[in-house]
């Protein structure tokens, strides 16, 4: 069996990285290659490849290099760029993950191929059109032949969209699998003492990265003030996609944030301290101590549900229903009033009880493998 699997993005990695350890362990005589190709949607190395160190991921057998550009641009090259190495490799299977453009463009170029297409994440839906990861989650499932689901909602979404049950694969969680493979990764970090936070100062911790939060100069403006009224009273970490810090540049929105190293020195008090991109144990490590968590990530509700750490995410919609139903996660939309009161309710609430949804138990890679296994 050849199985080739795409990486394009930071959220990407995190998943795959437990999916080929599974495969590693179930090899075991088996003649299983694993091909694995980077398109390079995400290439500064603070969100590319200290992931792959950090994480232990092989170096990619391909790299597409395909770098930024509009959406239909970068769709567009990594079809042309990914073609040649499905024609080259002759897989028995593509597997993507997630959905980001590289999902979507690598999905159509292996259907166009007629090489089978798996889907990690499959069946996520916000129901908002407007986001292109709607988009491309819509378009990815439609054309794909077997469909790996991390929570109840997908499954119910893809019986609605008429998928057959044969090809739907209920497996969990791969972000919790992360947690729980990369638990001593995050121990062993450094970032609260490089930030000067000692074990008993009390923090949040804030991501953005949205085109409906970041793009539009007014709706990032009374984002960060919101924020940065908070982070008087709580200090408020701020890793700073390049996306995100180049639209506060470009919209003069400086004033709201106070800027420092991720090595070496203190946290501001009393400010929105905008540092760097962390890597995965980094992230973790701040993410596991927070007091509460801002995003607008998908994965990072996931995260903060298996972390068990409250999260306000400043979105009005979103794809992981079960985060908010079994899981820690409160859709609170950019509205400054509405951040300001959910974020003093969590923090007079406390951490919330450590129950996770089902399946989320660390094992879901080892489902994917066997299903696939089993299918090919």
């Amino acid at each position: 069996m050849k199985l080739l699997s795409v990486v394009g993005a930071r959220p990407n990695f995190v998943k795959i990285a437990p999916i080929l350890r599974a495969l590693d362990a179930a090899r075991q005589g088996r003649a299983i290659t694993s091909v694995l190709v980077h398109t390079g949607q995400h290439y500064d190395s603070q969100m590319s490849a200290d992931f792959f160190s950090e994480l232990e991921i092989p170096p990619p057998s391909h790299t597409l290099d395909v770098g930024s550009g509009s959406h239909a641009v970068q769709t567009a090259e990594i079809m042309r760029r990914f073609e040649p190495v499905v024609c080259e490799e002759r897989p028995d299977a593509v597997l993507v993950v997630g959905d980001v453009n590289s999902t979507l463009a690598c999905a159509l170029t292996a259907a166009k191929l007629r090489v089978p297409v798996a889907h990690i994440e499959a069946g996520l839906r916000s129901f908002d059109r407007r986001m292109p990861e709607e988009i491309n989650r819509l378009l990815t499932d439609t054309i794909s032949d077997l469909l790996f689901t991390s929570e109840e909602s997908a499954n119910e979404n893809l019986r609605r969209e008429g998928h057959a049950a044969g090809q739907i694969c209920f497996v969990g969680s791969l972000m919790v699998d992360a947690l729980r493979v990369y638990r001593p990764l995050a121990a062993r970090s450094t970032i609260r003492d490089r930030l000067g936070l000692t074990a008993t100062d009390d923090y949040a911790l804030l991501t953005i990265h949205r085109e409906s939060n970041v793009d539009v100069a007014a709706t990032l403006t009374q984002l960060l003030s919101a924020l940065a009224d908070l982070a008087r009273e709580l200090p408020v970490i701020f890793p700073a996609h390049p996306r995100t810090r180049a639209r506060i540049e470009a919209f003069g929105l400086g004033r709201f944030v106070e800027r420092r190293s991720r090595d070496g020195t203190a946290a501001a008090r009393g400010r929105l301290t905008m540092i760097d991109p962390l890597g995965y144990g980094d992230c973790v490590r701040l993410m596991s101590g927070a007091q509460v968590v801002f995003t607008d990530s998908g994965g990072m509700q996931e995260e903060t549900t298996g972390l068990a750490v409250p999260c306000l995410t400043l979105r009005d919609t979103t794809e992981r229903p079960v985060t908010l139903t079994g899981g820690t996660s409160v859709l609170v939309g950019n509205d400054p009033e509405r951040i300001r009161a959910a974020a003093r309710s969590a923090l007079c609430s406390g951490r919330p009880p450590a129950t996770l949804p089902p399946l989320w138990d660390g094992h879901a890679a080892e489902r994917v493998v066997q299903t696939l296994l089993q299918w090919l």
